[in-house]
């Protein structure tokens, strides 16, 4: 199947990083391997394939390669879930099917349901992510917390947007006053209207041309109101909330990257109740930082911030210098994330202990004598 050459103003105009071919060695390579190829990207994920785009507005549909079709192991000729494209990942085509998936710049990722250690990639190669919290029963300063860990530990500038400003007048000075810390740390904070065409003004530094963001947050939050209000007209399907407990309908059932008329682009992602962390996050890029720096100063270096003798942490909590949820947070944090690790470690291992096609196979029987 012949296709047209590449039109990378196109391709720029949904987050192409260059004026034309690519300058990455890596992935000039991946061009040189598959000269039939064209570069393309990820604007939908789903079971049976994908939906990529190579401009503005447009989206076809291709095959996954054979391999990604078998199931996600950690084995030597396996490829794990976090190894195939998600959404905002970059691969090359022939129309038909993928035929290679670009080096990422970023991922943000979480480990996947189940008993079985998988990573799920949430968005790939995606400058900013926007927390979205509604100023209602949604507000939790801690699942914040662990948003802020999964974004940085994937490399991406977090951006905390607290919706539903209109609802109450008191909630936008209280919600900033609880996250005062992060505040502190550098992770803007910016309370507005999702509904109101003025949030794209509020968002914009972020928005520049060829950038990418990505929604997460809870069902209900308000991030499919918050792109149509960026996208200025009505894209994505919106719901209520419940009343009773403010929860949301899961009203956006995939990922999908959609450009916006700044010149940007944009993931919206359904809403998460699983936020379980790969075990490859650093805590002080979760908004730990501080923290992190004070546990440096405990008088043995091992220190578990509970009743040792010389904790730095626990004085600055008796001082009044740190929240007590937010250590509790972060201590809940560390434990969950070495335990993330040590699974992940085990897979490596596993991945690396692995023999080629013959693997599995009983010895021949021993001829007996």
């Amino acid at each position: 199947m012949d296709l047209p050459a590449p039109d990378y103003t196109a391709l720029q105009r949904i987050g192409w990083p260059w004026a034309g071919p690519p300058e990455d060695p890596a992935w000039q390579a991946l061009f040189e391997r598959h000269p039939e190829g064209r570069p393309a990207r990820v604007s939908e994920q789903h079971r049976t394939g994908y939906v990529l785009a190579d401009a503005p507005d447009t989206g076809f549909r291709v095959e996954s390669p054979p391999e990604w079709q078998r199931r996600p192991v950690f084995t030597a000729d396996g490829v794990p879930l976090h190894e195939r494209a998600a959404v905002g990942d970059w691969v090359l085509h022939d129309g038909r099917r993928i035929l290679a998936m670009l080096p990422r710049r970023t991922a943000i990722k979480r480990a996947a349901a189940g008993e079985h250690y998988q990573q799920q990639v949430i968005a790939a190669n995606v400058d900013t992510a926007f927390v979205v919290c509604g100023l209602d029963a949604d507000f939790n300063p801690r699942r914040i917390e662990r948003y802020l860990l999964l974004v940085g530990g994937g490399g991406v500038q977090p951006v905390v947007v607290l919706t539903k400003a209109d609802l109450n007048g008191e909630a936008p000075g209280l919600a900033l006053e609880a996250l005062e810390d992060l505040r502190a740390l550098g992770v803007p904070v910016l309370a507005l209207n999702a509904k109101d065409p003025q949030a794209a003004a509020a968002l914009s530094p972020w928005l520049a041309p060829g950038c990418t963001a990505v929604l997460v947050g809870s069902s209900g939050a308000g991030k499919s109101t918050l792109t149509n209000s960026l996208l200025g007209r009505e894209r994505m399907k919106t719901g209520e909330v419940r009343a009773s407990d403010s929860r949301g309908r899961h009203t956006t059932t995939h990922r999908a990257l959609v450009p916006l008329p700044s010149g940007a682009c944009l993931v919206d992602t359904p809403g998460m109740r699983e936020l379980k962390p790969t075990g490859e996050e650093e805590l002080a890029d979760g908004g730990f930082g501080d923290i992190e720096e004070l546990a440096t100063q405990c008088r043995f270096n091992d220190c578990a911030h509970h009743s040792e003798p010389g904790c730095a942490v626990r004085a600055a909590v008796e001082d009044g210098c740190l929240d007590p949820g937010r250590v509790a947070n972060y201590l809940k944090l560390r434990e969950e994330v070495a335990g993330a690790a040590e699974r992940l470690a085990q897979r490596l291992a596993q991945k690396a202990d692995t023999r080629g096609p013959g693997r599995g196979r009983r010895p021949a029987p021993r001829p007996r004598r």
